[in-house]
């Protein structure tokens, strides 16, 4: 066992998940490419070396991982669910021409009065064409 996977073993344990290798494969697939996968992306990465694996137990186990807080939804798109393991402030842009979501800094604190209000989750999302895109004419 290497130590990222120790690593990523231990963070799951401290969060009060029982650790397995489907599931720590599929934290570190979340960590590793930050391409705020759909489950099926995930699925195709993981399926050749992980050969059990099924898309109930990565449903399953991004349910966990989100209940925990150790993983946020994205629903920029109503049909399109993808999963983002960066759950520090920010925000998404998603192009409409490749489909890529990249994440966008934004400054904290935004102001906004919320008076006799408790804010739980915020979302915010732009949507256009990506520099790359941009570039191809």
């Amino acid at each position: 066992m290497d130590i990222e996977t120790t690593k990523i073993n231990s963070y799951l344990k401290s969060h009060d998940i029982k650790v397995s290798y489907q599931r720590a494969q599929i934290y570190k697939y979340l960590l590793k490419y930050k391409n705020h996968p759909t489950v099926d992306m995930i699925y195709k990465a993981l399926i050749n070396d992980i050969p059990s694996l099924s898309k109930t137990t990565i449903y399953n186990t991004l349910k966990l991982f989100v209940d925990k807080k150790l993983v946020n939804v994205i629903n920029i798109e109503d049909n399109e669910t993808r999963y983002d393991a960066d759950t520090t402030f920010h925000g998404h842009f998603k192009c409409k021409k490749c489909n890529k979501i990249y994440d966008i800094r934004l400054e904290k604190p935004m102001i906004i009065d919320f008076e006799n209000y408790s804010v739980d989750e915020y979302h915010f999302y732009i949507k256009g064409v990506c520099s790359e895109c941009n570039k191809i004419k």
